[in-house]
């Protein structure tokens, strides 16, 4: 280690070195052995406290977009698909599908006992409603890319064609027909994600925007919504008319909003808790020392990233200066320093996704030394130095973690460059918004995980027309990739276009990837059928409560 990575190192260490607490007391063997004498027994009282990390933005799947909301509503509605990860992609609101031989025509068939919370059914027209819904500029949906490869989707989304022009249609109730503008291997996931969810068309056309309320929610997945308050908890409970109710054994499912995660800690501690969100870098050594049992960590399809404003001063025009900021970041003492879970550390954009090679710039390959002196050699070239200092602010989202490694980053940005930062967190809603606007932020922290395991699901959101892009970057090229990879069929062809495509992103540096993610977090003995899955999706139907 040289002389100023050691003296990085020990100042992170300065940052970071908080007490942790002392070993749980109690924790030994219980009065009762979990699930009984035969380890199967349930308990009498089927209520699951789960750890959600923020506030949600809506329950209106086609307008909210943060992980906490698609936990939230992966319990309250259910695509035409559903991967509970136990057994893959499988049946989920439609019983059954055929694919045309040219791969352009899906026929789904709905299940007979489909049935909305209310008990009316759930129909073929349903999803025309909730798809055209999606896309519709009017919903202000920055999901509605997901939706790009049904027929005409991309011109509705630009307002050159009616909703109504979508490539669906209802053949009767029960038959729904889907026509894409070209083979899409991958548009089964799509029908997983909440841009696809049907929405109850009276409860919307009556209560407007305000129909994603207790006692107005009409849903057609295993849960429906009892009780919101606001910071403190969201109640579901059971929807008896889901198809699937008989095989359902939690009746209640309690989440919780808490931002903090030391405070997300001392209540799964306290019991108050049967599942955490995530846990605090700082306390995991402690955890595998006291908890180790109930430590679950596992791979997660995403990346954490900074993305910088491109559309406003310094970073505008200028990606020799945003890449001398990527070059300054250590990735190896950032994830085996500071995150501590596994992280992989982050060069290229797309994670470890299926039928594709992941990018690796040449730099990736050089030591830690020789990025900084090529991140010194181009920020001096941006016409910054030590007497002329560039100053920045890194705007996160109010999280004990998040702000961990805006320190982290910002503490390298300092001793490589002599950048001087300063710290920002709004509140989830709030921060979501202000990156939206672009006028006031310049670096933001963020994060993308998978909505289905395929590279173009990473590659779409920094697309110019992209809801999601909050750097403001457009590169044409990069678009018409994109274009041909959508259009091709050959996996190798197209996995060809989507590298060529993140080879430009990357050099271009409207963002700065950090590491991919990997799922922490602390869940009970007593949660049974608890199952890992790469994009975490934990469905409470699928879990209970064993007797304790």
């Amino acid at each position: 280690m040289t002389p100023s990575r050691r003296t990085l190192f020990c100042s992170l260490l300065a940052v970071f070195a908080v007490g942790c607490g002392q070993p749980d007391p109690g924790r030994g063997d219980a009065a009762v052995p979990i699930g009984g004498e035969s380890g199967t027994e349930l308990a009498a009282r089927q209520v699951l406290h789960r750890g959600n990390g923020a506030e949600p933005q809506s329950l209106d799947p086609h307008k909210s977009e943060g992980v906490p909301e698609a936990h939230l509503q992966r319990d309250l509605y259910e695509g035409l698909t559903s991967d509970s990860g136990i057994d893959g992609l499988e049946p989920g609101a439609a019983s059954s599908w055929q694919i045309s031989e040219d791969g352009l025509v899906y026929v789904f068939e709905m299940r007979e006992d489909g049935r909305w919370s209310n008990g009316d059914p759930v129909t073929a027209h349903d999803f025309v409603y909730g798809l055209r819904r999606s896309v519709d500029p009017a919903t202000l949906s920055n999901y509605s890319i997901m939706l790009r490869p049904i027929l005409n989707a991309e011109q509705i989304i630009a307002g050159e064609l009616p909703p109504e022009a979508l490539g669906v249609r209802a053949i009767d109730d029960m038959t729904l027909e889907i026509r894409l503008n070209g083979p899409t291997p991958y548009f089964l996931g799509v029908l997983n994600h909440s841009a696809s969810y049907p929405v109850h068309r009276p409860s919307v056309e009556e209560y407007g925007d305000r129909w994603a309320r207790p006692g107005r929610l009409v849903s057609n997945g295993a849960y429906r919504l009892r009780d919101w308050v606001m910071q403190s908890h969201i109640v579901l409970e059971r929807n008896e008319h889901y198809w699937d109710n008989g095989n359902t054994t939690i009746d209640e499912v309690w989440y919780y909003p808490i931002e903090n995660q030391s405070t997300e800690l001392q209540r799964y501690r306290a019991d108050a808790l049967d599942m955490t969100f995530d846990l605090p870098f700082r306390q995991l050594s402690w955890i595998r020392a006291n908890l180790s049992d109930d430590l679950v960590i596992s791979e997660y399809l995403g990346i954490y990233y900074f993305g910088l404003n491109v559309t406003r001063e310094p970073f505008k025009d200028n990606p020799e200066l945003r890449m001398a900021l990527n070059l300054a970041v250590d990735r190896e003492i950032l994830t085996r320093q500071v995150t501590t879970a596994g992280e992989i550390p982050a060069y290229g954009w797309v994670p470890n996704t299926a039928n594709y090679t992941q990018y690796v710039p040449e730099w990736a390959n050089w030591t830690q030394e020789e990025r900084v002196a090529e991140a010194r050699r181009l920020y001096a070239a941006a016409g910054y130095s030590t007497e002329r200092p560039l100053r920045l602010q890194i705007l996160y989202n109010t999280h004990e973690n998040h702000r961990t490694v805006a320190v982290a980053v910002s503490s390298m940005w300092n001793e490589a460059l002599g950048i001087e930062t300063e710290l920002v967190n709004e509140e989830w809603k709030v921060y979501l918004e202000t990156r939206r606007l672009k006028e006031n932020t310049q670096v933001f922290r963020a994060g993308w995980i998978g909505d289905y395991n395929d590279a173009f699901n990473f590659a779409e959101i920094m697309h110019s027309d992209s809801g999601l892009n909050d750097s403001g970057w457009k590169n044409a090229e990069y678009d018409a990739l994109l274009a041909q990879a959508a259009a091709e069929s050959d996996m190798e062809k197209r996995a060809l276009h989507l590298g060529q495509a993140e080879r430009i992103l990357i050099h271009e540096a409207p963002l700065i990837p950090l590491y991919f993610y990997v799922t922490k977090r602390l869940v009970k003995p007593w949660v049974g059928n608890y199952t890992p899955h790469i994009q975490d999706f934990i469905l409470t139907k699928d879990l209970k409560i064993l007797a304790h």
